[in-house]
């Protein structure tokens, strides 16, 4: 089996709902926790209430990802500021002057770009948005219906692409989508990205599954053991 170089991969947990669901994703070693203003479409939404309050719960070492549907700069910034999370997850495309509108405005805030793999054009929008933003996240939404799927769709891509993309770009990569313990092991050994997000995949009913959890971490440890 071919080794990787790779140093252990961050994982963020997303769509947390509540200051309990929080604790158990940092009991297991989530090193991110994804939390979910206002959506289109997609599940683990909460008010921005309780972003702050789970923002404000989160200890230091623990990043929170804000996923925000905004697209203007005013749009961003008031959601930030009603949030106080540490990173900011954009999960649609922005004009690109709103990249260094942020930088100037948040300069101590994480800025990640999601890329929706669909196709060729994917990795193209990719390596042109690496070097603007602080890490990119690839996941399956779509972007382009009617109603946009702007994540949380419990569906791989074509994780061929997403390779392509750690390998050309510079800046940190996570892999989303359909991530679950039956498929860590692969998705470690074939993208080898520098973290990834979960959401459905370590549910039950919604609820985040703490069975579940326990052995995506544990068959996620068994993959980097065996690259060591």
């Amino acid at each position: 089996m071919k080794k990787l170089n790779l140093k252990k991969p961050k994982v963020k947990i997303c769509c947390i709902s509540n200051l309990e669901e929080a604790a158990l994703a940092i009991k297991y070693g989530s090193d991110i926790l994804g939390l979910v203003g206002e959506m289109p479409s997609g599940p683990g939404t909460i008010s921005d209430d309780e972003i702050l309050k789970i923002s404000r719960f989160t200890p230091p070492g623990v990043d929170t990802f804000l996923l925000t549907q905004e697209t203007t700069i005013d749009g961003i910034l008031n959601h930030v500021h009603r949030t106080h999370t540490k990173s900011i997850q954009l999960v649609d495309s922005v004009p690109i002057s709103i990249y260094n509108d942020l930088r100037s405005s948040l300069p101590y805030v994480n800025l990640i770009q999601v890329i929706h793999v669909m196709d060729r054009n994917s990795v193209k929008e990719a390596i042109t948005l690496a070097p603007l933003v602080d890490a990119l996240l690839l996941d399956s939404g779509n972007p382009n219906l009617d109603i946009k799927e702007l994540g949380g769709t419990g569906r791989t891509h074509n994780w061929e692409l997403s390779k392509e993309i750690v390998d050309r770009v510079k800046t940190p990569v996570f892999l989303a989508g359909g991530l679950s313990p039956h498929n860590i092991s692969k998705a470690y050994e074939l993208v080898n990205p520098y973290g990834f997000d979960l959401c459905s995949g370590v549910r039950t009913n919604g609820k985040l599954d703490e069975e579940k959890l326990k052995t995506f971490f544990a068959e996620l440890e068994d993959a980097i053991n065996c690259n060591l």
